[in-house]
């Protein structure tokens, strides 16, 4: 009795951890845009021209050397 039990117990297990498995796709948000053509004037900097992929990276490289380099930062 015990055997069936445990064999009835180990199949129901079975049974339910295959049911809380996501699928793993490498899917994710697929943008229409290139990053650089904006949102709106109400996020962007004045200085910086939408669809201009020269502006944005040159906006990108002065955010990052001056906002989020910490060695530029805290000297």
């Amino acid at each position: 009795m015990k055997r069936l039990t445990a064999l009835v117990a180990l199949a129901a297990l079975s049974l339910l951890s295959a049911c809380g498995e996501k699928p793993q796709t490498m899917g994710g948000v697929k943008q229409d845009a290139a990053p650089f053509s904006g949102v709106g004037s109400a996020f962007s900097d004045a200085q910086w021209k939408q669809r201009d992929r020269a502006s944005w990276e040159s906006h990108l490289k002065a955010r990052t050397q001056q906002g989020q380099n910490d060695y530029n930062r805290m000297n």
